[in-house]
């Protein structure tokens, strides 16, 4: 871009990803200095000025809280400083699965993040597969709602696997799937699960034929790895020639990576929306850098993003 006034920051667990964010803009990661006290509080401060700039505020607000808080901080001090405009760039929105009242007297923590999200001051919030599309109307402000598919459908496509079939773990997932079958112009299966609590799935059972099929789990995000490593262990003992797995966001806490490592899966991809620190041989990121570049300079030069999206 050869308008610069604008200025890129991170805070502590995604900054592997601003920098890159930042090489793809071909520019410098901004300077912010975040200090902590002994009892755990911390307190940010930017080390340059940016009155009268776009401030692009790069935070996944995955586990634990303080990265919300550094967010807000961030914002806080963003805002203070005289900045011109401060757009979130979430690429992970912690909270998303907490989008509804499913149940007497539960929280509603998508809401809440998205309320204080907005007091702390941000102008716009640009973010990759929101748990539920609806999310977006928790915001009174701009939402830039970016797809992993724009990413993901080209790696597959280079598998050239002959018998593709798209699968979702589960019913709430078939929106998705059906968009990378309609893609593909392949079957889509589904998986029915019944949960005995958070976390942990008590029986599944497959809509659809997966007969000598190479089969392509679809999720949004993998966190314990329980229903995708089961869904896939189901495809396989169904006649699933092979079994693959892609999700936008890869949590992967807990037994995650023994479960992936010893079940029917080839290969589980992700995206880099998370940093992944663990050891599963099966476990393939791709960058979404390029695309959140994309979408800053679209942003800055006032252009659409919507021909950034395969579906």
């Amino acid at each position: 871009m050869s308008d610069k006034n604008f200025r890129v920051f991170s805070g502590t667990r995604s900054k592997y990803l601003a920098e890159k964010i930042c090489q793809e803009l071909g520019m410098e990661l901004g300077n912010l200095q975040i200090t902590y006290f002994a009892d755990g509080e911390f307190e940010v401060c930017y080390e340059e000025s940016i009155r009268g700039k776009d401030v692009f505020l790069v935070q996944s607000t995955f586990a634990n809280s303080d990265n919300l808080m550094e967010l807000l901080l961030m914002v806080d001090a963003a805002k203070r400083a005289s900045a011109r405009t401060v757009t979130a760039v979430v690429p992970y929105f912690g909270w998303a699965r907490q989008d509804r009242k499913d149940k007497p007297r539960v929280s509603i923590g998508a809401k809440l993040v998205a309320d204080l999200l907005s007091v702390a001051g941000i102008d716009r919030l640009i973010t990759i597969d929101l748990h539920a599309d609806q999310e977006q109307g928790f915001f009174n402000i701009p939402v830039d709602h970016l797809y992993a598919s724009t990413i993901l459908m080209p790696y597959l496509k280079s598998l050239n696997l002959e018998n593709i079939c798209i699968a979702s773990p589960d019913v709430g997932g078939s929106k998705r799937a059906s968009a990378y079958a309609k893609y593909f112009n392949c079957p889509l299966v589904l998986c029915n699960k019944q949960r005995k609590r958070a976390n942990e799935v008590a029986s599944m059972q497959i809509i659809g034929d997966v007969e000598g099929m190479d089969v392509i789990l679809v999720d949004d995000m993998v966190d314990t790895a329980g229903t995708i490593t089961k869904a896939a262990n189901i495809m396989k003992e169904n006649g699933a020639k092979s079994v693959r797995a892609i999700a936008s966001h890869g949590i992967m806490s807990g037994p995650a990576d023994e479960r992936v490592e010893s079940c029917d899966l080839l290969e589980m991809v992700f995206t880099d929306t998370i940093p992944y620190k663990g050891t599963c041989s099966k476990v393939k990121q791709i960058s979404v850098a390029g695309l959140l570049a994309q979408t800053i300079c679209s942003v800055m030069e006032n252009k659409s993003i919507s021909s950034q999206y395969l579906f």
